[in-house]
């Protein structure tokens, strides 16, 4: 190649062609450094007639080259499902790239770090410190600083000790091999239906061909050791595996049942990783050197070198969702990675989405079940407990019942858990004299009141700010009242009800990284903690043996709003949680707080009757042309100046195209009507589901200008309506 046409990582520009160097050998895929202006940036070489250029440029202007990486080129799959990706969300394909090259210290050449060790040499003048370190140190080896802390001494000592030849320098590469998982470690004994469903996973696995399968078993059936069979099939046909989880927070305890399984840790991929576990990590992913990667939803991007199969644990989750930037759904893209590396891909959940279970019925997806749990273990007993009769006393929240319940279960040295999905103390703060109302002075939110860690928050951009004396509407000093509950008020609760129990509060504020997490479960299997109290977080992944009550504080907290999916996401988290009761050999009981009991939700949960429900919510869907079966897409426009977001949606609303099978609403200001200090209006577009909406939009958008100051987001089948 004399020219090559490259997508550099800048999310501003299309792909710029830059002339090929003589000696210098490019392909497409290839990993390249060139010169922008001044700057230099990496960026991937491309197929020109798969990437069109805005206007072609003659060789003789051409800049050439900088220099190629020392990498393996990205491969064919993975530049289609860039392009589909971009094509799809509507996305600048440089910035569905840049997730790919996700660690820019791991494009450059093998880094080495140097080390010390000792030599066997004596020397001439051994002080007391000099024989110690020698001692202490023996055949270890380190940074300065770390042999000196083995040996407490100063570091002077150690270096003394190298200047007279005792320790030696030793150049070592940053980037240590991983051991590879061993996938004869400790096979599981799996019952006959879980034999049967892993068998076919495998077997998927072995014919190496695209497959997208929904693996829907229950909470506690064992669907991770039986796709763990097809990660072990992939290993020892010398593949790739990914495994995507929806919060990083359970990253730690899936690690540990994974080194349990296999005998050694898999690769993990998310945002708490230092720049060098990245740089390791992406480097290990790019050579195939690691076989099995744990990752967040952007694991999913990364350069395999010989994928073999893609699992999505929980793949219900809302979470998988990206709500900023490329805003896509890992759910929906693994699908197609799969698709393009002719590869299986398992959806595994014990409550499927719709839009999967429509897949299911459509055809296109394979469908194997687990509906018991494993072993001795029971579904656990749902009971209602009607609010409007069970009454909580004055300023309380959980019903005589669950009260009795809880004590009961204490009694018996075993663990109950507390759901509510409301972080903080209270959702609403206000004046007792003048009624005034905390507001976030950057979002049309309330501040939330965090008494465990005294201040004010705004659970949308941030904004923090001390719990005040006195009122800073009428300055009346202690007329600050809560309004509401949240999970720590909810745990105040507990502790004047059960005063010797030991409580733990699990949210996103208290379980903020892996290591937070394994603290957690290390407590919990210690039995150190009796009642959790938690919010979604809590209903995701975890396995505790002696968990045996579930109290659902609020059950209708989800079913408000109007979102589209409300009654669905209710239905899956308040399963969820339900299924964290019971998981060993003891019973579980559940018992759901609702001033709804006959509400569909709450009479699919008791009854256990979710395909009715489902069923239900399928027509509903249907009859309303809403996802599965049509599509949406938002248009967000948000600017610093309220008007110029108002003259731009409305712009946007009166250019919008006549098109048989769409319709746009708005534009209006959206339910968050600021964010982060800008102020915000929505249109939505919906479209029957054979209509290229995108293909509308970027014409329909492409056509217009707005002030540089405006910002207009596009949100291909969005999830959050706010």
């Amino acid at each position: 190649m004399s020219r090559a046409r490259v997508l550099l990582l800048n999310s501003a520009l299309g792909p710029l062609d830059y002339r090929v160097p003589h000696g210098m050998a490019v392909e497409p895929g290839s990993i390249v450094l060139a010169p922008l202006g001044p700057r230099q940036l990496a960026g991937v070489v491309w197929e020109a007639e798969r990437m069109p250029s805005d206007a072609e440029v003659g060789d003789n202007r051409l800049r050439n080259l900088l220099s190629v990486y020392d990498l393996p080129p990205i491969a064919a799959p993975l530049r289609r499902l860039i392009e589909w990706t971009a094509n799809y969300y509507l996305a600048p394909p440089a910035a569905v790239l840049r997730m790919s090259l996700a660690s820019a210290s791991a494009l450059e050449g093998g880094r080495t770090v140097v080390e010390y060790r000792a030599t066997g040499v004596v020397p001439d003048r051994l002080t007391p410190q000099r024989a110690q370190a020698l001692e202490r140190i023996g055949e270890r080896q380190g940074l300065v600083r770390e042999l000196a802390a083995i040996a407490d001494v100063t570091d002077a000592v150690i270096r003394g000790l190298v200047k007279t030849g005792a320790i030696e320098a030793v150049e070592v590469a940053v980037d240590a091999p991983f051991i590879d998982p061993d996938p004869s470690f400790a096979p599981p004994e799996l019952s006959p239906e879980q034999r049967e469903v892993a068998d076919s996973i495998v077997e998927a696995v072995d014919a190496h061909r695209f497959d997208p399968m929904l693996l829907d078993g229950v909470t506690g059936s064992g669907k991770t050791e039986v796709y763990f069979e097809a990660v072990a099939a992939a290993i020892r046909a010398g593949r790739q595996s990914l495994i995507l989880l929806p919060e990083i927070a359970l990253t730690e305890p899936f690690l540990k049942r994974f080194e349990k399984r296999f005998g050694h840790l898999p690769v993990a991929w998310h945002s708490d990783l230092r720049q060098s576990q990245r740089r390791r990590a992406w480097r290990a992913i790019a050579t195939g050197e690691a076989k099995v990667v744990i990752g967040a939803r952007s694991s999913l991007f990364l350069p395999y070198r010989n994928l073999g199969l893609i699992v999505v644990d929980e793949a219900h989750e809302t979470s998988f969702k990206q709500e900023e930037g490329v805003m896509y759904h890992a759910r929906d893209v693994a699908v197609m990675r799969g698709h393009f590396e002719s590869i299986p891909v398992l959806l595994a959940s014990a409550t499927p989405a719709i839009e999967t279970r429509q897949m299911v019925a459509a055809g296109k997806y394979r469908e194997l079940k687990l509906p018991g749990r494993y072993g001795p273990a029971q579904m656990p007993a749902i009971s209602i407990i009607n609010l409007t009769q069970d009454v909580p006393p004055k300023q309380r929240w959980i019903a005589p019942t669950l009260v009795a319940a809880l004590q009961e279960t204490m009694e018996k040295g075993e663990q109950s858990l507390l759901f509510l999905n409301r972080r903080g103390y209270a959702p609403l703060t206000l004046c007792r004299t003048c009624g005034h109302r905390f507001r976030c002075p950057n979002c049309t939110a309330w501040m939330v009141e965090h008494r465990l860690m005294a201040r004010l928050a705004c659970h949308h951009c941030g904004h923090v700010m001390p719990p005040p004396a006195a009122c800073p509407e009428c300055h009346e000093e202690d007329s600050l009242v809560a309004c509401g509950p949240g999970v720590e008020r909810i745990a105040d609760e507990v502790a004047a009800i059960l005063p010797d129990a030991r409580t733990a509060v699990v949210t996103s504020d208290t379980i903020w990284s892996p290591a937070k997490a394994a603290e957690f479960v290390n407590r919990m299997e210690a039995g150190d903690i009796d009642v959790v109290i938690g919010t979604q977080l809590i209903t995701k992944g975890y396995h505790f043996p002696n968990l045996t009550l579930v109290g659902v504080v609020d059950a209708d907290l989800g079913l408000s709003g109007g979102d589209l999916r409300a009654a669905e996401r209710s239905f899956q988290q308040i399963a969820q949680v339900a299924g964290r009761a019971g998981r060993g050999a003891k019973p579980g009981r559940v018992f759901l707080q609702t001033r709804e009991p006959q509400a569909p939700v709450i009479q699919a949960l008791v009854t256990g009757d979710a395909d009715s429900f489902y069923e239900a919510e399928t027509d509903s869907r249907r009859e309303a042309g809403a996802p599965p079966f049509g599509r949406y897409a938002a248009i967000i426009v948000s600017a610093e100046k309220q008007d110029e977001a108002v003259a731009t949606a409305r712009l946007i609303g009166r250019s919008a195209p006549e098109v048989e099978g769409m319709m746009v609403f708005g534009p209006a200001p959206a339910p968050l009507a600021m964010l982060r200090g800008r102020h915000r209006q929505r249109l939505l577009v919906h479209a029957r589901r054979a209509l290229d909406v995108q293909d509308v939009i970027r014409g329909w958008l492409g056509a217009l200008e707005w002030p540089r100051g405006v910002r207009v987001a596009v949100d291909v089948d969005p999830y959050s309506f706010m």
